[in-house]
């Protein structure tokens, strides 16, 4: 396994090592040397001009925010987080703490749902896939279903190592007539986060209790004059929580997390929800009176809506276009090739956007291009192109990845 570039297992868990492996996929896809797949560039400029199109669109003013958690909270207009906050009277350190409880919980169940699974909101709306997952888990949140003292938005060791897929499925009406993937892997998960967390006697807050939502406090005493750079994000959730990913790659006895073998370039770091729950963390830091600088240091998310948008728009072709009809594990060369391709290809698309926005970097990074955007756009091509807006290869899931 050719993994000479990263001789420390910590070097795999970086935003830089997965844009250099990304990077390295997409330079065997050019040399028509990736196993799985076939790329045409010819496509990007069309599959630009769309992403273009949805992003006027859906943000008339271009005012685009990063693609994050928070935007999933929003329900018919009501922006369901920041009228529970409001009513919950938290403020200073312990709402930020309680922001990072929220973000890691629902971030962390945020692995595909399924096509058939539905959530009916408090007030009576009809939700699904991501959308449901996150009013789900923020009703869920509310109820203080993740805390051991009952807390609303906290969540705690002791609470998350009390949950199991009946309480899950109970909180996420899910039930045989309305399947909710990776059911049981979620509920682990996060049994998984509580013992990790109880563990670390880093991720401690004011009152001494041991919770996710401490590392608010990590980052924020590392900050350097008031400044966090983003991939310090996501490094210090890697570093923290690595051990509650199941079954994963390890290197020098350090759990690698969302990192997979590749028969030709070894391994390859993608670090999806990790990555995810670092663009989400972002504003309740800002919104702590922080600075949170480098936030293009992060990637896109290699996740079957910006993937999707690849294959759907023709920029990423089968060799066997047979692959299409049967179900693939995550940890299949086709998966992989598939996930980091799609990871190298929104850098290669982000100038296109831009130039057709009329706007930079500074005005549209990337995260702004997820949110307004590739996974938006992912989406409608989905539902264009199958009658359950599914995505273009169906991916066998424990509800932990993608």
């Amino acid at each position: 396994m050719n993994d000479a570039p990263f001789v420390d297992a910590r070097a795999l868990r970086t935003p830089e090592a997965v844009r250099e492996r990304a990077q390295a996929m997409l330079a065997l896809a050019r040399a028509d040397r990736t196993l799985a797949w076939r790329l045409d560039e010819t496509r990007l400029e069309p599959v630009a001009d769309r992403v273009a199109a949805v992003t006027r669109a859906t943000f008339p003013e271009l005012a685009v925010p990063l693609h994050a958690r928070w935007r999933h909270f929003v329900l018919g207009g009501r922006d369901l987080w920041a009228e529970a906050v409001a009513a919950s009277g938290l403020t200073g350190d312990d709402l930020a703490r309680a922001a990072f409880d929220t973000a890691i919980v629902s971030v962390l169940l945020d692995a595909g749902a399924g096509p058939s699974w539905r959530y009916r909101a408090a007030d009576g709306t009809i939700l699904a896939r991501s959308e449901g997952l996150a009013v789900a888990s923020l009703e869920m949140l509310a109820c203080g279903a993740f805390s051991s003292r009952r807390r609303p938005f906290e969540a705690d060791a002791e609470g998350l190592a009390q949950i199991t897929a009946d309480r899950l499925a109970e909180g996420f009406q899910a039930s045989e007539a309305n399947a909710l993937v990776g059911l049981a892997g979620r509920a682990a998960l996060l049994r998984r986060l509580g013992e990790t967390v109880a563990a670390d006697a880093v991720l401690r807050d004011s009152e001494g209790r041991a919770r996710p939502g401490a590392l608010f406090d990590l980052l924020a005493s590392r900050a350097d004059e008031g400044t966090i750079l983003a991939r310090d994000i996501l490094i210090a959730i890697l570093d923290r929580f690595g051990a509650i990913w199941p079954g994963r790659m390890t290197l020098g006895g350090i759990a690698l997390g969302d990192c997979w073998p590749h028969p030709v370039l070894g391994p390859v770091p993608l670090h999806k929800l990790s990555q995810w729950l670092a663009w989400s963390l972002i504003e309740p830091l800002r919104q702590a009176g922080l600075r949170v600088d480098g936030i293009d240091a992060l990637t896109g998310l290699a996740e079957y809506r910006n993937g999707g948008l690849f294959v759907d728009g023709g920029v990423l072709q089968l060799r066997d276009p047979a692959e299409a009809e049967c179900e693939h594990d995550v940890a299949s060369a086709l998966v992989v090739e598939w996930r980091a391709l799609t990871v190298a290809l929104l850098d290669e698309l982000a100038p296109l956007v831009r130039a057709r926005l009329g706007l930079d970097e500074t005005r549209f990074p990337l995260g702004a291009l997820l949110e307004g955007g590739t996974w938006r756009t992912g989406r409608m091509l989905a539902r264009e192109c199958r009658a359950d807006g599914g995505p273009p290869i169906p991916v066998v899931s424990d509800g932990t990845v993608f």
